[in-house]
């Protein structure tokens, strides 16, 4: 399974934003430069960030964005379901109504597994995560 281009690069500018945490508010144009998304992308990317309360705009010469809790509280699963949605790989673990063979399908079974296993990590993996990990790779 893959996760949409959404999901990956909203991931990038929230590290981004953590990166630069406590320096302000953060122009776009620079978290698109910095790592490597289209502007335009990235606008669009910006307004169930903010819908869903992760980061804030602020208006003005000095505006730009920031996060809007601190990075250690900003779990990965709620910016993947912002951005996402729900990560079943195939409609009926979500939807058993669906398909008439989801009460004994064992292979529904497995797909169910398989998004718990992602959910998991992305509940226990935190921005604050993220940056850590970042830090140790430039070093």
């Amino acid at each position: 399974m893959k996760l949409s281009t959404r999901t990956r690069y909203g991931t990038r500018a929230l590290l981004e934003l953590a990166l630069h945490q406590g320096e302000g508010p953060v122009f776009l144009k620079n978290i698109a430069k910095n790592q490597q998304i289209s502007l335009s992308y990235l606008e669009h990317l910006v307004t169930p960030l903010i819908s869903g309360g992760i980061i804030r705009s602020i208006k003005g010469p000095r505006g730009g964005v920031t996060l809007a809790k601190r990075p250690e509280d900003i779990k990965l699963i709620e910016v993947t379901r912002l951005l996402e949605g729900s990560l079943a790989p195939v409609e009926c673990v979500d939807h058993p109504e669906v398909c008439s063979r989801s009460e004994k399908c064992v292979t529904r079974d497995i797909w169910g597994e398989v998004k718990a296993a992602m959910n998991g990590v992305l509940e226990t993996t935190t921005l604050q995560d993220l940056v850590d990990r970042q830090k140790k790779k430039r070093d």
